[in-house]
């Protein structure tokens, strides 16, 4: 199962087009991580696949690159006008691989390769555990999430929600946020990010 993931993630080429960009830039990684407030050795995980980004990291890299989220999501080559995502192409692809995945969810973009997107869907299934604060995320931008199965614990600012299958809920992203499995079987949702980029 882990190895699966590993693969899924080095598909997905986050950390060479991460790099591409930054060099294409003629952007140090110290550069980057000036701009982007992350740590340099962070940058450098992310770069080399060893850590798969959250989603709130890897807004702050589009943003110090300069570039929309979709930029990491999409493939180059002409423009379409629609992308088909089977089913059973939903895999999933952890935040932090093997014993750094400790925050709580995985996430697999639902149209990769459509070009100029202005909202970003992924498929996220979420981590059966004990809340943490260090849980909590925030960033620039909007979220819808749409539970399809099990139980989710929201966590937005102050307010503690348990959110169920047909549940949605849509919320500022610079709020701080974040959600856990509650019950015997992971929480699983679809998520569309909105951001400026």
């Amino acid at each position: 199962m882990q190895e699966t993931i590993r693969q899924e993630i080095k598909e997905m080429k986050l950390g060479e087009k991460i790099r591409g960009l930054r060099q294409e830039q003629r952007l140090t990684l110290q550069a980057l991580a000036d701009t982007t407030g992350l740590s340099k050795p962070l940058l450098s995980q992310i770069e080399n696949d060893q850590v798969t980004p959250p989603i709130a990291t890897l807004l702050k890299i589009a943003k110090g690159l300069k570039v929309g989220i979709h930029y990491f999501f999409e493939e180059a080559g002409e423009k379409q006008k629609f992308v088909l995502t089977r089913g059973e192409a939903l895999g999933g692809s952890q935040r932090r691989p093997g014993k750094d995945s400790i925050q709580g969810y995985m996430y697999k973009p639902l149209a990769p390769g459509f070009r100029q997107k202005k909202v970003e869907p992924f498929m996220v299934e979420f981590e059966v555990r004990g809340w943490d604060d260090s849980l909590f995320y925030s960033h620039e931008g909007v979220e819808f999430l749409y539970i399809l199965d099990g139980q989710l614990e929201f966590h937005y600012a102050d307010e503690v929600m348990t959110l169920f299958p047909g549940d949605s809920i849509y919320y500022e992203s610079s709020e701080p946020h974040g959600y856990i499995s509650v019950g015997e079987s992971r929480a699983r949702a679809v998520a569309v990010l909105y951001t400026k980029g």
